[in-house]
């Protein structure tokens, strides 16, 4: 194998041109430089025949049209050394010579080698066919070493984007017969630039640590070899910037700005460090809020009575944008096209307040001629439509074409989404360009989940974001543990007739074993839905179910009440669930809610006759410079039977993840008179908590927080409470239980890890409490 060092030797020959005149012969060579007498270049030359030498693969014609002489032609030497110049241009050769022999001239050459095949060594990290495309060298072409250079860098900064910044790549050739070559690059990839810290200058308001957690980078802590946002990638920067910029502006701090970012590389270049030099500013608040309008066929009170804004919110151009969409719409839903909304922002740097003025304007009369949509090979054109609110014809809103945008790319379809406008056919009308690169949607996981109710299970599941094309999901997914078994298939259709209303099809298979009770159960059934927007931020679901549900392998010595219930029954129920995030609009970035509450009804055909009710509230708030998270939850539920007494599948028991302390099926009503005393569930349930997460003072990078809680709940209720003692032996009323305790959070690369001490406080001495809790579940 020849290096290419000597390569570029004989290459250099051929760029290095130079002129020989003196006694004859005269001789012009590519591999000589001479000086001589401005006298010597008076001579003139006449070729009546051309003789090419050396040439194997390219014509003499071809020579001959690259030097551009003809016969019988009176030349200067200049001339004939631009002839020569000519011919190495052309790429072809390694070198060239003319030998003037009397009227003939011999132009005698080297071609340079042709590529016999391309081939990379010694890269592992990335693959031949995500580098071949970025070669231009190929095979059956002429090789040159200022190709082959070229494509060392390539390959060099395909590196450098993954972090390897000590990557070199060495391109060498391997000498075949009739003049050819293999190219090979010879890659060593070198350990990737990880961030060894990233800190902060200028801020204040917030923690390095808290801010730390607003950028896309991070730094290398635990388990680095399976994480890539700890690795420098400069590109990213300018993401982390923009993620900076959008916190503080979400807070209030309306001046806020990135001065600089400056990364400096460790002595070895393994590491680097980058520090983000910022300016604050002040924090603002919402102050005046009103809306107002010169058109006469606006209807105020209409526009205002969805005003969201009230004075002494923190100030966030997120809130703002938010009721810019809402007054449009009011706009849509009135029929006032060409209505836009323009907010008028007034500061009042004293009092740090802003007045804002959303102007009901007349925007000018432009319309959407056509949507054309390029680079979806798979996706059909139909689901990158419906991401827009406007069709040909419509009036031509930039705000909602933007949004647009933001729907195309949240679909996760696309590696790349741009949405460009330009004009149309006549000045009134507007031609938007819709161009996408689409990436895989689909995946095939093997995975593991770990608790301590459950103990090991594994999962094998299948998932289509993107079935034929249609925007359409598709999944499959098997679990198996020591005690549960689970299976199920999913299919939803996002734009259900066309609309934005989704539909989901589930059909599942269940089977429960559990250690703390005295029977098995299984659950077949299968539940079309439908889910519709109410609002940005309420949605409700409407389904309908049908299922066998068995109870099995009951004990013996178990209660009367539960040998009554062993065997099959068919529900047949309707069911709706209203749910309610303010956490999804984004006007109250470091806390909000959640709202959910729904009702099934069961007695269209089937078994059983019941409603069952639950419902739940949730609220988050991060305090102390959003150091601490203080969260409270609160659920329950109720299960009204009729024409016959509940059974234990469908009431409802505790779960240890809810009501920490306890075990999961350990507290509510029981049959103390049976030999078995298994927990019977109740038609009625309450859970109540509080919780704080805070950080350790670990570093960051380790992703491991603390928290204490206190929670506290029961299951009660029971329709049969015939048990072994008798008539009305089993005590189904209302017991408080309560506990207390540590938590340790753990965010890893595989998954999320939480870990629970707890300490029951209000128990029974029949409860079956659980001091510690450990949760696990990932997929690979």
């Amino acid at each position: 194998m020849a290096g290419l060092g000597s390569v570029l030797g004989s290459i250099s020959a051929g760029v290095t041109l130079g002129l020989r005149i003196g006694v004859a012969p005269v001789l012009l060579s590519a591999g000589a430089v001479s000086f001589v007498p401005a006298a010597a270049f008076a001579q003139t030359f006449e070729f009546d025949r051309f003789v090419v030498e050396g040439n194997q693969r390219i014509e003499p014609a071809s020579v001959l049209s690259f030097a551009g002489l003809a016969p019988g032609q009176t030349l200067s030497a200049g001339q004939v050394n631009d002839a020569l110049q000519r011919v190495i241009a052309s790429g072809f050769f390694e070198t060239v010579e003319f030998e003037p022999r009397g009227d003939t001239l011999v132009i005698r050459v080297v071609e340079r080698p042709t590529i016999s095949a391309i081939s990379i060594e010694g890269n592992a990290r990335i693959d031949d066919e995500d580098l071949l495309p970025l070669l231009t060298s190929a095979g059956s072409r002429v090789f040159t070493a200022d190709a082959a250079e070229a494509d060392a860098q390539a390959i060099i900064s395909a590196y450098e984007a993954r972090g390897r910044f000590v990557a070199s790549v060495t391109p060498k050739i391997i000498r075949r017969p009739d003049n050819r070559v293999d190219l090979v690059f010879e890659v060593v990839e070198g350990n990737v630039v990880e961030i060894e810290r990233i800190s902060f200058v200028g801020n204040t308001q917030f923690s390095d640590r808290r801010l730390r957690r607003v950028l896309a980078s991070k730094q290398a802590g635990l388990l680095r070899s399976l994480v890539s946002s700890d690795t420098f990638v400069a590109d990213r920067i300018a993401f982390d910037r923009r993620l900076l910029t959008d916190f503080y502006q979400s807070r209030g701090f309306i001046d806020f700005v990135v001065l600089d970012v400056a990364s400096e590389f460790s002595r070895e270049r393994n590491a680097t460090f980058l520090t983000f030099t910022v300016r604050e500013g002040q924090k603002f608040e919402f102050n005046n809020i009103r809306v107002s309008t010169l058109l006469p066929e606006v209807v105020l009170p209409e526009f205002e009575r969805v005003v969201n804004i009230r004075a002494g919110q923190t100030y966030s151009p997120v809130a703002i944008q938010n009721l810019i969409d809402r007054l449009e719409n009011v706009a849509t839903n009135n029929q006032l096209d060409f209505v836009r909304v323009d907010p008028v922002i007034t500061r009042d740097d004293r009092n740090q307040t802003v007045n804002v003025d959303f102007q009901l304007v007349r925007g000018p009369r432009i319309f959407v001629e056509r949507i054309d949509i390029e680079g979806n090979a798979t996706t059909l054109d139909q689901v990158i439509r419906q991401q827009f609110r406007v069709v040909e014809g419509d009036p031509f809103n930039p705000r909602e074409i933007q949004r647009a945008t933001e729907r195309i790319r949240a679909l996760g379809f696309f590696e790349t989404a741009e949405v460009d406008t330009r004009q149309g056919s006549a000045p009134d009308q507007v031609l938007v360009d819709v161009n996408v690169v689409e990436q895989p949607t689909g995946s095939l996981s093997f995975g593991a989940s770990y608790s301590v109710d459950d103990g090991i299970g594994f999962i094998i599941g299948f998932s289509e974001r993107n079935f034929l094309g249609r925007g359409q999901t598709l999944s499959f997914d098997i679990a198996a543990g020591a005690q549960n078994a689970n299976s199920q298939i999913t299919f939803i259709e996002p734009f259900f007739l066309g609309r934005d209303l989704s539909f989901r099809f589930n059909a599942y298979y269940t089977e429960s074993s559990f250690d703390n009770v005295s029977y098995n159960t299984r659950r077949v059934g299968l539940t079309p839905s439908l889910t519709f927007p109410l609002n940005e931020a309420a949605r409700l679901t409407v389904g309908y179910e049908i299922s066998k549900d068995s109870i099995l392998d009951v004990d013996e010595g178990a209660s009367p009440i539960l040998q009554e219930e062993e065997g099959s029954t068919y529900t047949s129920s309707v069911s709706y669930l209203l749910s309610y995030d303010s956490r999804r609009t984004g006007l109250f970035p470091f806390g909000g809610y959640r709202l959910t509450f729904g009702q099934e009804f069961a007695g269209l055909g089937g078994d059983n006759t019941f409603i069952r009710t639950t419902a739940r509230a949730y609220a988050e708030r991060d305090v102390l410079g959003e150091e601490v998270t203080l969260s409270t939850y609160l659920e329950g539920g109720a299960l009204n039977w009729f024409d016959g007494d509940s059974t234990v599948i469908n009431r409802f028991n505790s779960s240890s993840n809810a009501l920490r302390g306890f075990a999961s099926r350990g507290i509510g009503p029981r049959d103390t008179n049976a030999e078995i005393d298994d927990v019977l569930g109740g038609n009625y349930y309450m859970v109540f908590g509080v919780e704080a997460e805070f950080p350790l003072g670990l570093p960051e990078e380790y992703g491991i927080t603390a928290g204490v809680f206190f929670n506290a709940g029961s299951v009660w209720g029971l329709d049969n409470t015939d048990g072994a003692g008798g008539p009305d032996s089993v005590d189904d009323s209302f017991e408080l239980r309560s506990a207390a305790g540590v938590s340790i959070f753990w965010t890893t690369p595989l998954g999320p890890l939480r870990l629970d001490f707890s300490q029951p406080i209000d128990s029974n001495p029949l409860d079956e409490t659980q001091n510690f809790n450990l949760s696990v579940s990932t997929r690979f």
